[in-house]
């Protein structure tokens, strides 16, 4: 299992357009994805669940990654930002 901490830079947040970019890289692998904003978590391959976390830019998240592929992802996932 990987933990990526990730401050988020686009000036926008992660609405609509970037979520789905998101989740076309993330749906790429095998590996189980959770986007974790305080206490709240999202299926990092789901757009309407990261959408609800309501990601702004300057907040912090955790991207917890888990499955063989992980560091793949994890690579993948740290390059969006």
């Amino acid at each position: 299992m990987r933990v990526l901490h990730v401050k988020l830079l686009n000036k926008s947040g992660l609405h609509a357009r970037p979520a789905s970019v998101f989740i076309q890289t993330t749906k790429r692998h095998s590996s189980r994805i959770i986007i974790r904003k305080g206490n709240r978590e999202a299926d990092g391959k789901n757009v309407l669940q990261i959408l609800s976390l309501g990601i702004d830019m300057g907040d912090e998240v955790d991207i917890i990654i888990d499955g063989e592929d992980e560091d793949v992802t994890a690579r993948e996932v740290e390059d969006f930002n």
